[in-house]
């Protein structure tokens, strides 16, 4: 057995492969000190008391140095899955073997399962000799003194990584001026102790939440050689000009590129990295086809107006949370938070929920809402309209469960055909918070759902691309993706896998051509004579998509059993399946459908049902009416006509396991989602008033409504074998 007391701990505390502090743990107390890397010079002065409230550091130290005691009373050799007094659940995950104070030795990674954020021990006889905490594109390992070799940190020893032979050195704040006289806010850090003329390429991140916000997790790049800049987008913090979501992000990248291309410490060669909005924004640029841009990581990534946010198939997404949050020029967090949510998103008109529930216009959502048709205005933030331009070398990593995963689905097509042998792909069981979690809302995913080697790998790309090196990471198999169901990665040379076939599983009713009320089958022949499938659609009592709101998360895989209980949601569900039946790919649907009224939405649905009926979303996909042939030019229904829809959907790869069957929903609600269509064929925007309508899908020889599922014939391609 382990020590039953300690008096001294002594740790390390790496960020990204880089020990940036001195920690000890003294009975419960935690006393730190800084490393003096960032700075560039060595280890100096004493250790300080690190105080309840301080938030110097991601891990909860005062936590960790507390429990490290009761931790170690545990007999880990013993067991394969722990789960402690004071909550907390743990299983044994992976190997790891190296050399300890006391020579070789075999270390266990023991994951953390049922938390937000999970925090993963490191256990070697008995004694935690490390935690390990992940992120979307950053890593913090705590690692006992003499124990680091017992731990991810040996990925950083890789030879061909760039060195850490620098400090860092601030070079401050800088207005750089666009093409229009706006000057954006732009903060500047060079490599400490460069010789004189040496030039270094740089990294670069454009962000509407603050240039200085989570800094600490890009220094590590200047240590190692790099100029890193950040910069306010236009109208955000210090930065001039109009706050307007996507409009500027083309020409604001394409002046900054230039900019920091004309400095003096500069090499020219430039690589973006960032998630999200700061993800979008690189695509933005690489559509300005700057020669500077040399390549981007780009983390789950913001779409083009119309197939992600803020018009996803020309609805109006209801994702008032961000919105709230960015309402100021500074980001306020808090505004995630409310509890009545319910209560804003019936708030009507549409245009007018700011100045109702916040007392204030959000001038930016005013201006969204002035242009309800996809115009210029919305034009000018489709960087795909220049797709020919971007031919930057790209690395891709998004999930299954990512709100703005269509946003990476449209910068692959890009990147895949214009630079294939210069793009990868990875994709995780993972929602937006890309590489945090093992469980998303309840449902669970292998311990290798979290990765610990993303922020390696994106410094592996950097390497070979601004600094030349030949570290065989464009040689490695194009994509990877995790197999839901089966809780494996899996590896191929294209997305979709080249061995999937797409595949059309048909609407079909169970019963006679009598039989109508949407408890209907799936069957992959065209129906004969069917009779039609209806259903009445109130906005005012939408079917609603499972979320909240507060968490800002909106495309969770919930269980929506008992919303396919509700009268307007027509299902079609499989048999049992006799065995295995695996899918890997995009996939879309085409309805035929007719509605009473001028205008309306339909949503159709892919769910996995397991042998006790849960159902749990893998896929879905969203289309308003009136923009169901042209976003540019929309055609209101005439009521009563059967219209052909075809319906863009997530991708997702999923075994749906023996036993389980498969259902496709199709309804006309997705409260939370995005605002019910109130029917009129009036602008979403500022209509007050709704309809409701007598909704009919069809499926038989004429009309066969169907969802195109991309089938792997071989069951999938092989196992990744590294990285997880």
């Amino acid at each position: 057995m382990a020590q039953t007391g300690f008096t001294l701990v002594s740790f390390g505390y790496y960020q990204s492969g880089i020990k940036v502090a001195d920690i000890r743990f003294e009975d419960g107390e935690v006393w730190h000190r800084s490393t003096g890397w960032d700075e560039g010079g060595a280890a100096e002065g004493l250790f300080a008391q690190l105080i309840e409230g301080e938030a110097a550091y991601e891990l909860p130290l005062l936590i960790l140095a507390q429990k490290l005691l009761e931790w170690e009373r545990i007999d880990w050799e013993s067991e394969q899955v722990v789960f402690l007094e004071n909550g907390g659940h743990y299983q044994r995950h992976l190997s790891i073997e190296g050399t300890g104070p006391a020579g070789q030795k075999q270390a266990w990674i023991w994951a953390a399962r049922e938390a937000a954020q999970p925090i993963d021990l490191i256990i070697c006889e008995n004694e935690v000799i490390a935690f390990v905490l992940t992120g979307r594109g950053d890593s913090v390992v705590l690692a006992k003194t003499g124990w680091e070799n017992l731990t991810p940190l040996t990925m950083w020893q890789d030879p061909l990584l760039s060195e850490v032979n620098y400090g860092v050195h601030h070079l401050g704040r800088h207005d750089v001026e666009m093409r229009d006289g706006i000057r954006l806010a732009t903060e500047v850090w060079l490599p400490a102790g460069l010789a004189e003329g040496q030039r270094v390429p740089t990294i670069f991140m454009r962000t509407p939440y603050g240039r200085m916000d989570g800094i600490f997790r890009r220094l590590p790049f200047v240590a190692r050689g790099y100029a890193l800049v950040v910069q306010d987008t236009r109208g955000r913090e210090d930065s001039e000009g109009e706050w307007i979501p996507l409009v500027h992000e083309r020409n604001d990248g394409d002046d900054s590129l230039n900019w920091i291309a004309s400095q003096e410490w500069s090499d020219g060669s430039i690589g973006m990295l960032g998630g999200s909005y700061v993800g979008y924004v690189q695509w933005a640029a690489a559509a300005s086809g700057n020669p500077h841009l040399k390549a981007v990581f780009s983390y789950v990534t913001v779409g083009t107006p119309y197939v992600d946010i803020p018009r996803k198939g020309g609805t109006i997404l209801g994702g008032l949370s961000w919105i709230f949050m960015m309402a100021e020029k500074r980001r306020n967090v808090e505004a995630l938070s409310r509890e009545d949510w319910r209560e804003v998103i019936k708030v009507r008109p549409i245009k007018e929920i700011p100045q109702k529930v916040l007392g204030k216009e959000i001038p930016f959502w005013t201006k969204w809402m002035e242009h309800p048709d996809g115009d210029d205005f919305w034009a000018m933030s489709d960087w795909k309209r220049h797709a020919d331009q971007v031919k930057v070398p790209a690395f891709l990593v998004s999930g299954w469960y990512d709100d703005n995963g269509m946003g990476t689905s449209e910068s692959w097509e890009v990147v895949s055909r214009n630079v294939p042998e210069h793009a990868r792909l990875i994709l995780g069981p993972w929602y937006h918070k890309a590489n945090t979690t093992r469980e998303i809302h309840h449902v669970p995913f292998g311990n290798n759902a979290i990765r610990y080697d993303l922020d390696v790998t994106q410094l592996r790309w950097f390497d070979r691309y601004l600094k030349g090196v030949e570290n065989g990471v464009d040689q490695e198999p194009r994509v990877e993706y995790y197999m839901v169901g089966e809780n494996e990665w899996k590896t191929s040379q294209t997305w979709p896998p080249v061995e999937t076939t797409l595949t059309n599983l048909y609407l079909s009713s169970r019963g006679n051509a009598n039989t109508s009320g949407g408890d209907g089958t799936l069957t992959l022949s065209i129906p004969g004579e069917q009779a039609v499938d209806t259903y009445s659609y109130d906005p005012l009592d939408a079917a609603p998509y499972l979320l909240d709101l507060s968490e800002n998360e909106n495309s969770v895989p919930e269980n929506y059993r008992d919303v396919e209980k509700r009268s307007d949601v027509l299902v079609y569900t499989s048999e049992p399946l006799e065995e295995e039946v695996v899918i890997a790919g995009e996939i879309s649907a085409v309805i035929y459908a007719s509605s009473s009224a001028r205008d309306t939405d339909w949503l159709v649905r892919l769910c996995d049902v397991d042998e006790e009926g849960n159902s749990i979303r893998l896929s879905d996909g969203i289309i308003c009416a009136r923009y169901r042939h042209s976003f540019t030019e929309p055609e209101l229904l005439v009521p009563g006509q059967i219209e052909c829809y075809e319906i863009r959907m997530t991708k997702i790869a999923n075994v749906f396991q023996r036993g389980h069957r498969i259902r496709v929903s199709v309804t006309s609600g997705a409260e939370n989602f995005s605002f019910p269509n109130p029917n009129t064929g009036n602008d979403l925007a500022t209509e007050t008033e709704t309809v409701i309508a007598s909704q009919r899908v069809y499926h038989d020889s004429q009309y066969p409504s169907h969802i195109k599922l991309p089938l792997l014939r071989s069951g999938g391609s092989k196992e990744s074998s590294g990285g997880n």
